[in-house]
């Protein structure tokens, strides 16, 4: 298979095929995120795209999994989506799923009816990164969207029939105060918007990123991992909805955790609560374990 530069994909689609669809992120200006710093934006041609899919075809065989790359596949106009989605049907008679990154701002770009047909063509699950449900810390790590607007995103994707996964983001507000007003926060915007996953992952400084100056400058405070669990347990005890399925073992956190609330609730809170009397950091990831 053919790619440019570093691919990257959520950890639940470790099983997918790869198609490289757009080169980098539409909005790349995120201060915590590393990801396509390297990579200017831009949109494959479909017939770059169709080669892929044939090349893959003639390696893999069938699969029942894709995976649509870069960092924002959803921005790439409706028409062209629509027709990658037809190409990757007709090569692989048993593909049940085909997932991709969502930008807010992209996603917002594209009306129900345009979502609800990429639903009804074979787009199954999107990847959205709320991070936070704090409005200014939205603003501070330029997100690019209000708490209105990213709640916004998330219900049109819900409403097209599409499988949602939020992401958040443990420790993005750092030491203080704010680092509960964020949990809680994060928290509400997940009740209201209703996802059918709910992803929790670390903050990681990574080189290059405004994120990684700011520690190194002393302008931000990591949390600690038991301050991390703090703002897990405030999560999982402020989260109200049923059959929500938590995934909170990304490399990145420090005590792979996951569950469905509100089911698994008590076992959950108590698990974080047992690390956190104890303070034992065998039950901890250690640090050389952790990663992106």
């Amino acid at each position: 298979m053919r790619y440019e530069g570093q691919i990257f994909r959520p950890f639940s689609e470790a099983n997918s095929y790869l198609l490289q669809c757009t080169i980098g992120c539409s909005h790349n200006r995120c201060t915590f995120c590393g990801m396509y710093k390297d990579k200017k934006y831009r949109v494959r041609s479909m017939e770059e795209i169709k080669n892929d899919i044939k090349m893959a075809r003639q390696y893999y065989g069938d699969v029942e999994k894709v995976f649509l790359c870069d960092g924002d596949a959803i921005a790439i106009d409706t028409d062209m989506l629509l027709e990658i989605l037809a190409e990757l049907y007709k090569s692989f008679p048993s593909l049940r799923h085909v997932g991709t990154y969502a930008g807010p701002n992209s996603t917002l770009k594209k009306s129900l009816s345009e979502l609800s047909a990429l639903r009804a063509s074979g787009l199954t699950k999107a990847y959205l990164g709320v991070e936070t449900g704090d409005e200014d810390l939205l603003k501070q790590v330029n997100k690019g969207v209000t708490y209105d607007e990213m709640l916004q995103t998330g219900r049109n994707l819900i409403n097209s029939g599409i499988n949602l996964s939020a992401m958040v983001l443990l420790g993005l507000a750092g030491k203080g105060i704010r680092s509960q007003e964020h949990a809680l926060a994060t928290a509400r915007i997940t009740n209201e918007m209703k996802p059918a996953y709910l992803a929790a992952l670390t903050v990681t400084p990574v080189p290059g990123t405004v994120l990684f100056r700011q520690v190194q400058e002393g302008e931000f405070q990591l949390l600690d991992a038991f301050e991390t669990l703090e703002e897990m347990k405030t999560i999982f005890n402020n989260i109200t909805i049923d059959n929500l399925k938590f995934v909170g073992s990304h490399a990145s956190n420090y005590l792979p955790i996951q569950g469905t609330l509100q089911q698994d609730k008590a076992a959950m809170v108590n698990m974080v609560d047992q690390v956190l009397e104890s303070r034992d950091t065998r039950y901890l990831r250690s640090e050389k374990m952790r990663g992106l």
